[in-house]
């Protein structure tokens, strides 16, 4: 990992929305963003774009769904697949972090994300990258 600071974006995919945070490598925090609307990918993508622009970060990181044993199963490819594509429509190195029960933790949080569980939990996937970089 590169010891200069960077900002990052972390995402949530879901197939009907996808949470999105930011975080800073120098403060080791991360912060909800926003819960994107995914029923339609094109848009997804489109609201993403913007994110991009406006947080200009040098990293992405994507949140792996994995059964409790750690073995893989159908949301694990379709993450995949949506960090392929992260990566090849905006050119950013994309990290995928292990996100077991992230959703869980956000839903019992301290309320402060009430009502975008989604957002909460890319920032709980986020903040859980930069304590184990």
């Amino acid at each position: 990992m590169p010891d200069r600071e960077e900002t990052l974006l972390g995402f949530d995919f879901g197939t009907s929305r996808i949470g999105a945070a930011v975080g800073n490598t120098l403060t080791a925090s991360a912060r909800p963003l926003a819960q994107i609307d995914n029923r339609v990918a094109a848009r997804g993508f489109e609201a993403i774009e913007r994110l991009l622009k406006d947080w200009q970060p040098q990293r992405l990181v994507v949140g792996r769904p994995l059964h409790p044993d750690g073995m893989p199963h159908q949301m694990t490819a379709r993450c995949e697949r949506f960090a392929r594509q992260l990566q090849g429509r905006f050119g950013l190195p994309v990290d995928l972090v292990d996100e077991r029960y992230s959703t869980t933790e956000a839903e019992s949080g301290d309320g402060s994300g009430a009502g975008n569980t989604d957002a909460q939990a890319a920032a709980i996937i986020l903040r859980q990258y930069l304590q184990n970089r």
